[in-house]
């Protein structure tokens, strides 16, 4: 669930839902909560504050938490200090189940209800509310299946609002299909902030914030020939489409400067941790491109296949999932979203997916790219989602190619968002 590294961290959603419930009831849930460990209350009586994290280290009835805000809080957990259990997807705490701090291990997530100790850097905790790291990575594992089984991504169409409906056209260097998706008052909508690839951080938005032109990735129920879909999850965002070759490179700045060759501007991006960065193999760029101008080789498809012979459909699978799942059941079958019988969109960005990973000092000045980005932040400079170098034979053969052709954002999340997710 760009979905779109590890998606949003699904603990952080889950137990964001249970701080809700637990603050409805609670009357200590209604006082000002603090941010940080240390931030002096506005009253003489420290008031409740809540941290959200995973467990770093324990020692002794002292935990370690690293939040999702940034930065490090000694918990003390004290006698009177009540400890439940919950599991993910899990949100009323009726069923919560009490556990002793012994129950708890580092990497386990946890939801702190506290007050500031006298020392003023440590916090004493009235309450924990953990969710167990296996639990968590086994409930990520069956989204990202989820994911993958019912999802798809592309771009937004149009929008009726009033009708509850979405059209979304699929991404493909061939004929391009259209899907209908449909809202129900059960669905999920998350929409990326405007400069992070990180599934965690995409926050719930409503409708009116998709616009045409958006990447969107949906699951749910699709029909029989997969012209429509009644969604259970939708995360969308905006992001930037590049196509073209690098003209600078900082790397103690991790940004390159690329030649768009549509727009004829120099664009710069700045590559993170957290970017997927991926080397097309040339058979394959040249298959696409060859495919682009719509002729092929004899014995050699205009479009890559994902079962076809040779290294590059089974190179090594790409590092740990982190975010919704790419590609999906958008082939493979005339129920399929893409076109039936392989070789739709889907299985083109799974090879893509399955390619050796590139770094920053694998590029040069001239090489060309097609990147997906951030839509920007407030210095204007975007962070690179994914980029595949490679790409020559694809812009030789399709000068104005967008990147959204080949690529989604959601494949640096291949595992709901994604990363995605996980989206």
């Amino acid at each position: 669930m760009v979905f779109w590294n590890r998606p949003v961290h699904e603990s952080a959603l889950l137990i964001a839902a249970i701080c809700l419930n637990f603050s409805a009831g609670s009357a200590a849930g209604s006082q000002s909560p603090q941010a940080q460990a240390g931030q002096q209350p506005s009253s003489q009586t420290p008031a409740a504050a809540r941290s959200v994290g995973t467990i770093k280290s324990i020692s002794g009835n002292a935990i370690t938490l690293t939040t999702d805000t940034g930065g490090d809080v000694t918990v003390q957990v004290q006698d009177a200090t009540k400890l439940v259990r919950i599991a993910p997807g899990q949100k009323d705490l009726k069923e919560a189940t009490p556990i002793q701090l012994a129950d708890v291990q580092p990497g386990d997530r946890i939801l702190v209800r506290s007050k500031l100790a006298e020392d003023g850097k440590s916090v004493l905790a009235v309450s924990v509310i953990a969710m167990k790291k296996a639990d968590i990575a086994e409930k990520q594992s069956r989204d990202s299946e989820e994911w993958q089984r019912h999802g798809f991504s592309g771009l937004v169409n149009s929008v009726d609002a009033a009708g509850g409906t979405i059209s979304v056209t699929l991404p493909a260097t061939g004929e391009k299909k259209s899907v209908a998706v449909h809202l129900s008052k059960d669905t999920i909508l998350r929409r990326y902030a405007s400069d992070s690839v990180k599934f965690d951080d995409a926050k719930p938005a409503p409708l009116d914030q998709i616009k045409p032109g958006d990447q969107l990735r949906a699951r749910g129920t699709r029909s029989s020939d997969g012209s429509e879909l009644t969604a259970d999850e939708i995360v969308s965002g905006t992001f930037r489409n590049l196509a073209g070759t690098i003209s600078a490179l900082d790397a103690s700045a991790g940004t390159i400067i690329v030649q768009d060759l549509v727009s004829k501007k120099s664009i710069t991006v700045r590559i993170t941790a957290e970017s997927q960065l991926r080397k097309l193999p040339a058979p394959m760029a040249q298959r696409i491109g060859m495919h682009l101008k719509g002729t092929s080789t004899e014995g050699q498809p205009s479009a890559p296949t994902p079962r076809g012979a040779g290294s590059t459909a089974n190179a090594e699978q790409t590092a740990k999932p982190s975010g919704p799942p790419s590609g999906g059941s958008e082939s493979g079958g005339s129920g399929g979203i893409g076109r039936p019988g392989g070789g739709g969109t889907a299985d083109l960005q799974q090879m893509i997916n399955r390619m050796p990973a590139a770094t920053l000092a694998d590029l040069q000045k001239g090489d060309a790219v097609m990147v997906v980005a951030t839509e920007g932040g407030a210095n204007g400079v975007s962070t690179v989602v994914t980029l595949l170098c490679g790409v020559e034979p694809i812009l030789e053969a399709s000068p104005k190619s967008n990147s959204s052709t080949i690529l989604s954002p959601w494949s640096l999340n291949s595992g709901g968002g994604g990363e995605a997710a996980t989206p």
